[in-house]
């Protein structure tokens, strides 16, 4: 039963209190679906060396072709089934589990060859077949995934999981197929020196996978301690560590501690990605000089100005960085606080200013940016000081404007592919890339990095630069 629940008569077996709704089971349905994946996985690399052997042999039980599937199979049950490529998050997240179920059986084959090539087995097969097979399982295991991710959301659409919301004195929000229990009604008092209630609260709970109580501070201890033998997932309604942001609890020198910040990226996607960014910015470069030259001669001639705008920018950490764009305003009229937006019709831009800007060339000169390592390819953003949204600066908006700075910022990002560039009129122009920036740090990626850039090349030129 989904949604609030009003209480049931009094019912003897409940200790003469009103008897709650009872979560519905999941953990068959789970254990069914994971079956179902399993099932689909095992036949997708099966068909695939099926076909190679048919391929290459004319026949799809070749025995050459088939004898490091009896090998590579087993192996990769026993990866995937440690790697989480059959969990809760595998089920409801179709790219993590087909990146799982792709990492095990890559794993499986490194531990297939080696057991073949170095330890020097005596298993005789068909290395073409076996190269085709590889290339055809990577391909209908992501089918089988897929057409198994469609199929849940289409049979199962009701979560997978049952949540227990219990209201004791105090209220709180829940999505609508969670379970809504008044405390009081129920008779759950949280006392761990009365068996029957625990009784009670154990029955509740038999079926659930998830309890949330929302209760006065001062009942909290309480009802952690009861739900600490619940044999359940327990969680209780802090208003506090909403307000901090927390991330979650660790400990220092004996005492608790909220974990309210963390790095964007760790030691090995940072270098992963100053790698890329070094890669690119280096091709980069080279491929646009010609262009860089024709522009540093353009703006040379328009009004013999400066070439390059050199302005503060806040970076990775809230620390300032000084960024690089080829001059587009009139020499005589920089901003360098960046108090005022540039607008279509802005008397300061130049000529040639003009043009670059519409086509998005005035920001070249960030390749350098890259370079130094103040900037990155991909990231929010980098504003001037000054900026404002209507009459506020950027973070007078929202304060969370400075948690886009936990990474570097970017020559290109996601709010800027999805439109959101150009003047910033009215608070919602920042707290539209303001959202898209915190959705980036939110999950980061290479393949993301390389999507965003390609999908940069098909707004180089967009009705909102000027």
């Amino acid at each position: 039963m989904n949604g609030p629940t009003e209480p049931s008569a009094p019912d003897d077996d409940w200790g003469g209190f009103a008897r709650p709704a009872m979560p519905e089971r999941k953990e068959r349905l789970r254990l069914q679906l994971f079956f179902w994946m399993l099932c689909i996985d095992l036949a997708a690399i099966l068909f695939a060396f099926l076909c190679a052997n048919t391929i290459r042999f004319g026949s799809p039980s070749a025995v050459h072709g088939l004898e490091l599937v009896k090998v590579v199979v087993p192996v990769f049950l026993l990866i995937a089934g440690n790697n989480e490529a059959y969990s809760l998050k595998a089920l409801t997240r179709y790219r993590y589990g087909l990146g799982r179920a792709l990492t095990a059986f890559a794993m499986a084959i490194v531990v297939v060859l080696f057991t073949v090539f170095y330890m020097r087995s005596g298993i005789e097969f068909s290395r073409a077949t076996f190269s085709m097979g590889i290339i055809g399982s990577i391909v209908t295991l992501s089918a089988g995934r897929k057409l198994f991710d469609v199929t849940i959301r289409r049979f199962h659409a009701a979560p997978l999981v049952s949540v227990v919301m219990i209201h004791d004195g105090q209220t709180a929000p829940a999505q609508p197929d969670a379970v809504i229990v008044d405390a009081e009604a129920a008779g759950l008092v949280p006392d761990d020196t009365d068996p029957l209630m625990l009784d009670r609260l154990g029955r509740l709970l038999r079926d659930a996978d998830r309890v949330i109580v929302a209760c006065p501070e001062d009942r909290r201890l309480r009802w952690a301690m009861a739900l600490k033998g619940a044999n359940i997932r327990g969680e209780i309604v802090d208003p506090e560590i909403a307000r901090l942001g927390a991330l979650g609890t660790s400990s220092y020198a004996g005492e608790g501690t909220l974990k309210v910040s963390t790095g964007a990226l760790g030691l090995r996607k940072r270098i992963m990605k100053r790698l890329l960014d070094l890669a690119l910015s280096g091709v980069g470069l080279v491929l646009v000089l010609p262009v860089l030259i024709v522009t540093m001669i353009a703006i040379r001639l328009d009004d013999g100005g400066p070439i390059l705008f050199v302005q503060k920018r806040s970076g990775r950490g809230n620390q300032l960085f000084d960024m690089y764009k080829f001059r587009s305003m009139k020499a005589t009229q920089l901003d360098h606080a960046g108090n005022r937006s540039a607008s279509r019709d802005d008397d300061r831009i130049t000529r040639v200013g003009r043009i670059i800007r519409k086509t998005s060339i005035d920001e070249l000169p960030q390749l350098l940016n890259i370079l130094k390592g103040d900037m990155s390819f991909v990231g929010p953003r980098p504003h001037a000081l000054g900026s404002l949204a209507g009459n506020q600066l950027f973070w007078e908006v929202d304060q969370r404007y400075w948690h886009r700075h936990a990474c570097k910022p970017g020559l290109t990002g996601l709010a800027q592919v999805r439109g959101f560039r150009g003047a910033t009129t009215q608070p919602e122009d920042l707290i539209n890339r303001l959202q898209a920036d915190l959705e980036y740090l939110g999950g980061w990626s290479m393949a993301r990095d390389i999507r965003i850039i390609l999908a940069t090349l098909r707004v180089l030129v967009h009705r909102n630069a000027f």
